[in-house]
């Protein structure tokens, strides 16, 4: 792993021995690999579904939480606390988070003798509050936007008093739909922070969204870091980050750390802190919020500067100075991350559930993985669905957003629907290339931001999954297995593969061994290429050099190719290098699995139903929403997708339903 090597000061006299992160994933595999560094025994507590995870595995030690939910678990504070006492842990790192921003659990964890991680807890109760907080730093001199109840010009932002991540939050673009947004946003708040209170803030729709990283230890000192630019975003969250702000010059830079610093100190802060703002175009910028923890972006600012903010948290916590000033904090290069999610990003990025099949981080280039899975990973609707961040550092820009694009092409990964591609096109898009994006990006690109294959990797990838499907073939049969798929002593018809690509429909690939043992290969449906009976067209030569389970090498047409397959239910998951593609095999026979009734609304996801805005008998039109869901801590509105008459109801408020469950049934007129 990519981490720094030096940090600008050293562990010195270390008082914490053992270190219980309250956390899961690759938040806590990030905290304990600079433990581990430290020499810190570290301690893990795990919900069930957690049990074989690898940040388990990585511990000193691990505790069970007994319970699967995030309150039976991750935050109950009781549970925590008595493991603590259990495996004599002497502090407690809450990572980011869960109880990260909870001063009563700062608290409770002071009051039991133990080192906190973390600020004071009235820093976290007087920055929790986002209303508070405005107050408090346009005390200090800290530009901040007006609150209001009754906007008279549109749009606005409603947005979470408490708590952060994008919950809570809906733009508004005119009065007719306030109420509701206001109504969906409390629920949503009350449902993620416990608390529901909501405000409305002026919209700044062409702004960039970025952040101060501050740091302070507690004798007095607070400097920052630089700033990260986090304005790709979907549904308020971020997917895109990177350090410094291409936006961001080193007189605004300079005002931007002054800000953060003086809303730090306006709280008396100490630890790691993140300050947040909008930026205009005309270099005027706003107060946001402070995140009192380290962010998941921090990878960023640890590649251009070389302070690995883990150890700095825990060098403060131990009442250490930082040992250096502003002055001594420099910058080099430019490091840029994503967020690689289990999500839909053609299906308004809604998360998805399931098993990771494969996970083979890129071997080139050198790259950073913090990630809290492997092969065999669950994916389920109780957490949060990231599945990795991987970041990337470089002498300049553009190289360093180029190399983090090709390493998640390389990145193996198969068994579920991710963003990966969508991170692919977003980093090579020209707008991004040059700087361009703000927080509207995805909705003014939107359809520029989906991965089109070529037909020459369609071609390639279906010809790879016919021969390799010969080969498995060959070592399932009971047989003269030695010999290949299709070899006749006389003249037989070539033998037929089909499947189907979303992009283009069918691809049948046919082909016939040869005695030398190549295959002649002909094929159809893919954009560009010619007919194939077998016969007509001139084959394509292909040849199979080595051939496992799950990988094939071979040449087509004198064009190498190593591949690895991944079989996922129906589909073929073809990894060619740089691209990878989904193909639906087609079975020899009919599929008579049961499928959702003609017009029937399905649950996209296993969640709980929170509205049913629909009787039977009432007529519908397309697009409305019918039902109101709340899976992976968001809630999820459900539309019809024609005009009809609802003839049956299946379900209830508060009713937990499973994935693909039929919800109702809407008839056409």
């Amino acid at each position: 792993m990519a981490y720094p090597d030096e940090a600008l000061s050293t562990w010195k006299n270390p008082m914490i021995s053992k270190l219980l992160i309250a956390n899961r994933g690759e938040i806590a595999r990030r905290i304990m690999r600079t433990a581990h560094d430290m020499g810190i025994v570290t301690v893990a507590v795990y919900s069930e579904g957690d049990a074989r995870a690898p940040f388990v595995a990585e511990a000193s030690e691990a505790y069970a939480l007994h319970g699967r939910s995030a309150a039976e678990t991750y935050l109950d504070v009781s549970k925590i606390l008595a493991i603590a006492s259990r495996s004599g842990a002497d502090a407690v790192h809450p990572g980011y988070g869960f109880l990260s921003e909870s001063a009563s659990f700062a608290q409770a964890v002071i009051d039991a003798g133990l080192l906190w991680v973390g600020p004071a807890p009235t820093a976290i109760t007087q920055m929790g509050d986002k209303l508070a907080a405005k107050r408090l730093v346009a005390a200090a001199g800290v530009p901040t936007l007006e609150v209001t109840q009754d906007p008279t010009a549109y749009p606005v932002l409603v947005k979470a008093a408490a708590g952060g991540g994008g919950k809570g939050m809906r733009i508004v673009e005119n009065s007719a739909d306030l109420a509701e947004a206001i109504a969906s946003a409390k629920r949503e708040a009350e449902s993620a922070f416990g608390d529901g209170t909501v405000f409305l803030e002026r919209y700044l729709p062409g702004a960039r969204h970025v952040e101060v990283q501050v740091l302070g230890d507690q004798h007095g000192l607070v400097l920052h870091l630089g700033e990260r630019d986090c304005s790709i975003q979907r549904r308020h969250q971020k997917v895109v980050e990177e350090a410094p702000s291409p936006a961001v010059a080193d007189e605004l830079r300079a005002r931007l750390g002054e800000a953060a610093v003086a809303a730090a100190r306006s709280v008396r802060y100490y630890g790691a802190g993140t300050v947040e703002f909008l930026l205009e175009a005309s270099g005027a910028f706003w107060f946001l919020e402070m995140n009192t923890r380290l962010q998941v972006e921090h990878p960023v600012t640890e590649a251009i500067t070389g302070i690995d903010l883990v150890a700095e948290q825990l060098r403060i916590a131990d009442g250490e100075h930082l040992g250096y000033t502003q002055a001594d904090v420099a910058f080099h290069g430019h490091a840029v991350e994503v967020r690689l999610y289990a999500e839909d990003p053609d299906n308004e990025f809604l998360p998805a559930t399931g098993t990771v099949e494969l996970w083979a981080p890129a071997a080139s280039p050198t790259v950073r993985y913090d990630s809290g899975i492997e092969t065999g990973s669950a994916i389920s609707i109780d957490f949060d669905p990231m599945l990795a961040k991987v970041i990337a550092h470089g002498t300049t820009r553009r190289a360093a957003v180029l190399k983090l694009a090709l390493a998640l092409e390389r990145t193996q990964l198969a068994g579920l629907r991710t963003n990966r591609d969508f991170l692919i096109e977003t980093l090579r898009h020209p707008a991004f290339l040059n700087g361009e994006a703000t927080t509207d990006f995805i909705g003014r690109y939107a359809g520029e931001l989906r991965r089109v294959h070529s037909a020459e990797e369609l071609r390639i990838a279906a010809i790879t999954a016919a021969l390799w499907q010969q080969g498995e073939d060959r070592q399932a049969a009971l047989v003269q297995g030695a010999a290949r798929t299709g070899w006749r002593n006389s003249a037989m018809p070539p033998q037929r593969r089909e499947f189907n690509s979303g992009a283009v429909g069918a691809i049948v690939v046919a082909y016939v061994s040869q005695r030398d043992g190549t295959f002649n290969v002909w094929i159809t449906g893919a954009e560009g290429t010619e007919g194939a009976s077998g016969t007509e067209a001139e084959p394509i030569r292909a040849i199979v050099r080595q051939w496992s389970a799950r990988a094939i090498a071979l040449d087509i047409d004198g064009r190498h190719v190593d591949a690895q397959l991944t079989p996922v239910g129906t589909q073929l998951v073809v990894h060619l290098g740089t691209a990878t593609i989904e193909l639906d095999v087609k079975s020899r026979f009919a599929d008579l699995s049961t499928v959702a009734p003609l017009g029937g609304l399905v649950a996209p996801m296993p969640g709980k139903i929170l509205a049913v805005r629909a009787t039977v008998g009432d007529r519908v039109m397309a697009g409305q929403v019918l039902v109101v869901m709340e899976a992976m801590k968001m809630e999820h509105h459900l539309s019809s997708r024609a005009a009809g008459v609802v003839t049956e109801v299946l379900i209830a408020v508060g009713e937990q339903v499973e994935n693909a469950a039929v919800l109702l049934v809407v008839e056409a007129e």
